[in-house]
């Protein structure tokens, strides 16, 4: 099979991971690099594949089957409308948008030009979070009743040399706790609606740093959601899963716990804690860990990708279900702002 064209547009920190990934895998060749930056065109010349300061051009000259878009998030829309409107479907990297008016333009071009939209939202693709959600679904903890999930880290100074990350948009929420809120869609249902406080007292930016989150789902059950980029602590996904060998593995600790009427489930770990026999709080619990086969969730992600490309598969992450994501991430904005509960339709 002859490899798909698939280029990249931005080549920050994330996008140097789609194209570290675009560049091993045998089913596409990375034809392009875009990026304005001094930085991306050394990138592109040191892995010897064409460059472009302007995105336009190279989806003129390189056309590729499909693009890759890796920008700040403020200009996802308008990259990946360039790319719709040359008929190249797109993984767009999260959010999709930085609005829902955004959000709604781009999906709705991609649906009228019949052109796939995938989300980065690559958790999705990790068999960790695909094993929990079967777990989960089939009942195995019974009827899902509570969901903590930490997002504590560390980020350095020198990641806010950016001026866009210390600015609205730039921050924790729609940077890192938007993952986990896709997947805790994905494993315990929709999000039925949203409380929140954020503070930006550690650094004082124009965008918070911190934020708690309490969530209902449609089905009942309860979330709080803990996310800051502030903190010294190993208790994030990053951190805890292994996917990424750019963060360190902190391997002994869990970031996410689902407690249900029969059992419960930890994550990244998946310790499955139940009762055999009696039950009640002076009976023992019993601890199993459910063994998964690991797998780069990127690597999934492109070849996913491919496959949506050749029409042999559909997005696990469409643009619509990108955009919902975004909504109850921005109910977070919203009702740490009013300071009222915002419901999600």
């Amino acid at each position: 099979m002859t490899p798909l064209r698939i280029a990249v547009i931005g080549a920050g920190m994330i996008g140097r991971k789609h194209i570290e990934v675009a560049l091993a895998e045998p089913l596409c060749k990375l034809v392009a690099i875009a990026d304005p930056a001094p930085a991306g065109k050394a990138l592109a010349e040191s892995v010897g594949v064409p460059y472009f300061a302007d995105y336009e051009a190279m989806l003129e000259a390189a056309r590729p089957q499909g693009v890759v878009v890796a920008t700040p998030n403020a200009l996802h829309v308008t990259t990946a409308l360039a790319c719709i409107a040359r008929g190249m479907p797109v993984l767009v990297e999260k959010p999709i948008a930085d609005t829902l008016e955004a959000a709604h333009r781009l999906v709705a071009a991609g649906e009228q030009a019949g052109i796939p939209i995938l989300v980065g939202h690559h958790r999705r693709h990790n068999p960790i979070v695909r094993k929990a959600r079967e777990l989960i679904r089939a009942g195995e903890i019974g009827q899902l009743v509570a969901v903590v999930a930490l997002a504590t880290f560390l980020k350095p100074d020198s990641y806010f040399d950016q001026t866009w990350r210390r600015e609205a948009g730039g921050g924790p929420v729609l940077i890192n706790l938007i993952h986990d809120i896709d997947f805790l869609r994905f494993i315990a249902g929709e999000i039925g609606s949203v409380q929140a406080f954020t503070s930006s007292a550690v650094r004082g930016f124009g965008v918070e740093d911190s934020a708690a989150v309490t969530v209902r789902f449609v089905d009942g059950a309860l979330g709080t959601l803990m996310v800051s980029d502030t903190a010294t602590s190993p208790w994030a996904w990053e951190l805890t899963s292994g996917e990424n060998p750019f963060f360190p593995h902190q391997s002994a600790e869990n970031c996410t716990l689902f407690t249900g009427t029969a059992g419960s489930l930890t994550l990244p770990r998946l310790d499955h804690w139940r009762y055999h026999g009696e039950r009640g709080w002076t009976a023992p619990l019993t601890r199993r860990r459910v063994e998964v086969v690991p797998a780069d969730p990127y690597v999934e992600q492109l070849r996913h990708f491919c496959r949506v490309i050749e029409g042999a598969e559909t997005p696990v992450v469409s643009g619509a279900d990108g955009m919902a994501t975004l909504r109850a991430t921005l109910a977070v904005k919203q009702a740490a702002e009013t300071g009222q509960p915002v419901a999600l339709s």
